[in-house]
């Protein structure tokens, strides 16, 4: 499981969860109204081509696609090319691989207000526990407790009331 704690700007913090990063990746496109490849896509420049309805590299698929096709020239027509908005600006691909995990947090943080990303039920129970300062202290309080609900909810934690 993978656990988010957010602590808005404004009002009560609120903690949510994901099964795996599969499920992970498309809540955090869901609630940015985002496409999931705007935050983490691995593509090649001919997939990307092939997808515009140009699967042969043509006058025509260049005087249009101009771009696209100076990456295949660049970097070759079947070389991976890796997008990640938040980390490398909108609609900007490299050849470096981008940990979806790292695209995934970057794009959480571009939102307002605070996140907090456990990994694991142990990061997340850590955390609860106040090994985590980002949510330790009495002042954040309510954040800590909105984790604890969520891991009461999901039978990781038992609820001791």
């Amino acid at each position: 499981m993978i656990y988010v704690v957010e602590l808005p700007e404004q009002g009560q913090p609120r903690a949510w969860f994901a099964y795996d990063d599969e499920d992970f990746s498309r809540k955090v496109a869901a609630s940015d109204s985002l496409q999931p490849w705007e935050i983490h896509d691995e593509v090649t420049a001919r997939g990307l081509m092939e997808d515009l309805g140009h699967p042969v590299i043509d006058e025509q698929a260049r005087a249009r696609f101009p771009a696209i096709c100076a990456l295949g020239d660049e970097h070759g027509w079947d070389t991976p090319l890796y997008r990640a908005d938040h980390l490398l600006g909108r609609g900007v691909f490299r050849t470096e691989p981008v940990a979806e995990r790292d695209a995934l947090t970057a794009a959480l943080a571009a939102r307002s207000g605070q996140r907090c990303i456990y990994w694991s039920d142990r990061d997340a129970i850590g955390a609860f526990e106040g090994a985590d300062p980002r949510i330790a202290g009495k002042a954040l309080w309510w954040a800590r407790r909105a984790l604890y609900e969520q891991l009461v909810e999901l039978e990781v934690l038992a609820d001791d009331n």
